[in-house]
């Protein structure tokens, strides 16, 4: 997802060439329309990565609270969710995935207008288009919800899931207890769940 830059012009060209011909958009990634209740791991970066959700705690904190408020409103439960300083993840549940999608590009508009405004940075780019994949089992579910959890430890922003304040790890251990979730932690690995994309 991120090599564009590391690819010589005739890759470009040949990348642009399959997407064209699967009918993906250029540059960011498909959408699927899937009728009826599904579950997705949603996610979305800043563009290049850059830390702006992370320009200070206050900010991550409202920003938290904004983008739980914008999965209630379009979809039937949140399972886990985590935001960290240049993007987040969150999984759920949805009737309809082009109304959660819409709603986010929303809460990503009225973010950027506002953090532009605070950083003085007018014009700046900050989001790139959010991608979702819909669960496919019951492993895949709970694999998705190790890996939203242990994020902030993979990215060495902790040590222990529940340290992360932006996060729903903490609720979730306290809800599974401790011995479930290193259970669950063991059966439903992440592997190497999220390389090149996260």
């Amino acid at each position: 997802m991120y090599d564009w830059r590391k690819m010589t012009e005739a890759e470009r060209g040949e990348t642009l060439r399959l997407r064209r011909r699967h009918r993906s958009p250029d540059h960011s990634p498909p959408h699927r329309e899937m009728k009826g209740e599904h579950t997705f791991l949603i996610t979305a970066a800043c563009f290049e990565h850059a830390p702006i959700i992370g320009a200070s705690p206050g900010r991550m904190t409202s920003f938290s609270e904004a983008l739980l408020e914008t999965c209630r409103g379009c979809s039937r439960e949140v399972h886990a969710w985590c935001v960290l300083p240049n993007h987040y993840h969150l999984l759920a549940t949805t009737e309809v995935i082009a109304d959660l999608r819409r709603a986010l590009g929303q809460n990503h508009g009225r973010t950027s207008f506002r953090w532009n405004a605070e950083d003085r940075r007018r014009g700046r780019q900050i989001w790139c288009n959010c991608m979702e994949r819909p669960m496919r089992s019951e492993n895949h579910f709970l694999a998705t919800i190790n890996y939203i959890h242990h994020n902030p430890v993979k990215h060495g922003h902790v040590e222990r899931w529940q340290d992360w304040p932006w996060s729903s790890a903490a609720d979730f251990l306290e809800q599974m207890g401790h011995e479930e979730a290193v259970r669950l932690w063991k059966e439903y690995p992440i592997l190497d769940y999220g390389k090149k994309w996260d």
